[in-house]
């Protein structure tokens, strides 16, 4: 029999908590995810997270293979006689075949599907199916108004004869109004298959937001940038603005500077009840780039004619204390 270190394949002590064993379990298989993985080997590799966590997550099964001992990965061994006889040893050979022949992976799906008890059947446990967590990403306009979604990912799943396969699945989610950057939405019964009659287990899935062209976010409000020419900060004016909800009309007073923040209450993201968020304009002042003659024109003639300074007396070197 070919031995598999589960502890180093998660890379964890072997006194780790269930605690470190689930979250080494989570950070890797979001890493190795077929789905998201560019590690040509990174579908094995998930396999092999998988089998590690579903052994080690569960006291029963890890504490049968902490009775087999340490060993090299990949090392042949057989397991101590003991231990074959009171996990039932004819469960994982037969008269062709030895112990050699015979993955590590294929002895514990037996042992989860047969139970423990000296060789002989001492009746069925069921056992819950395994959590999975997937990340979708989404748009702030789907949580604006609320949205469905496809999730598409490939879940493990072991069949009769303890094998495991990669089976794709497709879940139409609803994204609540106002979901959260990085909140989770539980799908009951959507996960790993349960054993001997055992509940299925939960997907999870993690809203993953993307990063909008226009607004910044910072919880339920919403920062966008407000380009104003000069003279329509000086002079003020009505501006169009977009929000998520339609574009509005915002009055720019006169005198406007830049980085003014400017805000449009309501306008941000909902929240539960009358709690929705704001959206903030935040002024910059643009000039021409390429002004054309007669731009340059009135530009030299205001200059002329503006007394206006918006430099303080430090920047000169007489304010500025230098001789």
């Amino acid at each position: 029999m070919k031995f598999k270190d589960y502890y180093k394949v998660l890379g964890v002590e072997r006194n780790a908590t269930t605690v470190d064993i689930k979250k080494a379990y989570r950070k890797l298989a979001h890493k190795y995810h077929p789905d998201v993985s560019k590690d040509p080997a990174g579908e094995e590799k998930f396999k092999d997270i998988a089998e590690s966590y579903a052994t080690l997550k569960d006291s029963d099964k890890r504490a049968a293979y902490d009775q087999l001992g340490a060993h090299n990965p990949g090392e042949n061994f057989v397991p101590p006689r003991d231990w074959q006889r009171h996990y039932g040893q004819e469960q994982f050979g037969d008269q062709q075949g030895s112990f050699d022949d015979i993955d590590l992976s294929d002895l514990f799906a037996a042992f989860a599907s047969r139970g423990k008890g000296g060789g002989q059947a001492r009746g069925r446990s069921e056992r819950p199916g395994q959590d999975f967590e997937v990340s979708a990403s989404i748009t702030l306009e789907q949580i604006y108004s609320g949205a469905e979604i496809d999730v598409s990912l490939s879940v493990p799943e072991v069949d009769a004869k303890g094998v495991m396969h990669r089976v794709p699945r497709t879940f139409r989610v609803r994204i609540p109004k106002g979901a959260e950057d990085g909140q989770r939405l539980r799908l009951p019964g959507k996960g790993g298959q349960g054993v001997n009659g055992g509940r299925n287990g939960d997907l999870y899935i993690v809203m993953a937001l993307q990063v909008h062209p226009l607004y910044r976010v910072s919880g339920k409000d919403l920062y966008i940038d407000l380009p104003l020419t000069p003279w329509e900060a000086v002079l003020g004016a009505k501006v169009e603005v977009p929000t998520l909800g339609g574009p509005v009309e915002l009055n720019v007073p006169a005198g406007t500077g830049a980085a003014k923040k400017m805000r449009l209450a309501k306008r941000g993201l909902p929240g539960s009840g009358t709690s929705a968020g704001d959206l903030f304009a935040i002024v910059s002042i643009e000039v021409p780039r390429h002004a054309s003659a007669r731009e340059r024109e009135l530009f030299s003639q205001l200059a002329e004619a503006s007394s206006f300074d918006p430099r303080p007396p430090a920047f000169s070197a007489n304010g500025s204390g230098a001789s």
